[in-house]
């Protein structure tokens, strides 16, 4: 009888995955970079088969990329499909804020009134890395609050792919200034439990990232 119990080089490569899905997210991987498996299978303690299958689902996430006879290495996305990315995500948090506020509880409530009051105080310091961070933490905690998983799943994708541009944009001195006003409709939209109003907040915000990458490249 076949058993459904995942293999240990399987258990391995979601493993890996994650781990390099993280790397490419968080910008320590960076577009273009070389991702040899020998190399990689050495720093991760890993199988070549395991770093294999691990590079093939981030090619099939659009993470990676293969350069027939040169390997894969770490995909960078053009400036339109960065913004084509950023308006797909815009509709998919969209429906995330809107499930968010309608599940939200008092406790969430607090922690998200929270967050707010740190990134307003990161923006008044100029602490653009401590802002940047209550950012993640701000729409990661949103997502999952709404739970719904397969949103989720495809919130961290299209993140992944553009990430190198929202890299690009937290580094802009006037950034956080823009774009702490629309976190703070988005959270007192969910405090109030209105759907339609977190939605549309939430819309709003990345279509202002839209509007930013487009401009930061001057196209």
């Amino acid at each position: 009888m076949s058993s459904t119990r995942p293999s240990a080089a399987a258990t391995r490569s979601d493993s890996l995955t994650d781990r390099l899905r993280r790397d490419i997210v968080s910008g320590r991987l960076v577009p273009h970079q070389r991702l040899v498996e020998a190399d990689v299978a050495e720093e991760h303690d890993a199988s070549r088969g395991a770093v294999r299958l691990a590079l093939n689902e981030l090619v099939t996430e659009g993470l990676v990329e293969r350069i027939p006879n040169r390997g894969a290495r770490v995909r960078k996305v053009s400036v339109q499909e960065a913004i084509e990315i950023t308006e797909v995500r815009a509709a998919v948090e969209s429906l995330c804020a809107r499930k968010a506020a309608e599940k939200i509880t008092t406790e969430q409530a607090e922690q998200l009134q929270e967050i707010g009051a740190l990134m307003s105080a990161a923006v008044e310091r100029g602490a653009r890395d401590e802002y940047s961070s209550l950012n993640r933490r701000l729409h990661t905690m949103i997502i999952d609050i709404a739970d719904q998983q397969i949103a989720a799943q495809t919130i961290q994708r299209l993140r992944g792919q553009a990430i190198h541009y929202h890299f690009q944009l937290s580094s802009q001195p006037d950034r956080p200034r823009v774009s702490l006003p629309q976190h703070l409709e988005v959270i007192e939209a969910l405090c109030a439990r209105d759907p339609n109003r977190a939605a549309v907040a939430m819309q709003a915000h990345l279509e202002s990232v839209t509007e930013a990458i487009a401009a930061s490249a001057d196209i």
